[in-house]
């Protein structure tokens, strides 16, 4: 019997490293598999490297990012995804005002580099308690600094072009875990209950 595969999907700026906890835990009983999503600029053409390397059947976690281009695999090819996590992430199409939003920290990407992106966005995604644990702080900058300029931009191209998933969850029958922490401001408990709401309904 073959083992189950288990696709881990990054969030914006992120690598293999957000994910080498859970990698060490669960590689025991599946096959896990990262992928890299610099070099994309679009969702779709994510999820489509995905299913161009995946088996005919394979599970999918997505965090933020990685939780849209999870939903886009499920959009693309629901016969092969036997379970599903959607962490920290949303389905909602662009918001009001989300694009100029992004452009400010493409402009200081273009403008400033990496280290001045990464300055500005990390702290607001991190609870207040660990804003200033300094070995924390570090080893996320260094996987975000791994991002270049021209891939970040690549990402926020996706992100902001991104289809309105939120059609796609009422056709979810698969195994689903949606996670979010209470104190997520991004992703709130509250989005991931609606989600949950269109997906069991």
């Amino acid at each position: 019997m073959q083992p189950l595969t288990l696709f881990l999907l990054p969030g914006l700026m992120c690598d293999a490293d957000v994910w080498k906890h859970q990698q060490a835990h669960l590689s025991a009983s599946a096959r896990i598999v990262i992928p890299d999503f610099r070099g994309f600029d679009s969702l779709t053409t994510m999820a489509e490297s995905i299913l161009q390397a995946a088996p005919d059947r394979f599970a999918v976690a997505g965090h933020s990012m990685g939780g849209r281009v999870a939903l886009e695999l499920w959009n693309l090819a629901p016969a092969r995804v036997s379970k599903l996590a959607l962490l920290e992430t949303g389905a909602d199409p662009l918001a009001a005002g989300e694009t100029a939003r992004r452009q400010v920290l493409i402009d200081l990407a273009l403008t400033s580099g990496m280290q001045a992106v990464t300055e500005t966005w990390l702290p607001p995604m991190l609870h207040p308690d660990h804003r200033h644990d300094q070995r924390l702080m570090q080893a996320i900058t260094t996987m975000l600094m791994r991002t270049s300029v021209g891939d970040f931009v690549k990402q926020m191209h996706a992100l902001i072009h991104r289809p309105d998933a939120t059609a796609y969850l009422k056709h979810i029958r698969c195994q689903t875990l949606l996670l979010a922490g209470r104190h997520d401001n991004l992703y709130p408990v509250a989005q991931h209950e609606q989600m949950l709401a269109e997906i069991t309904s």
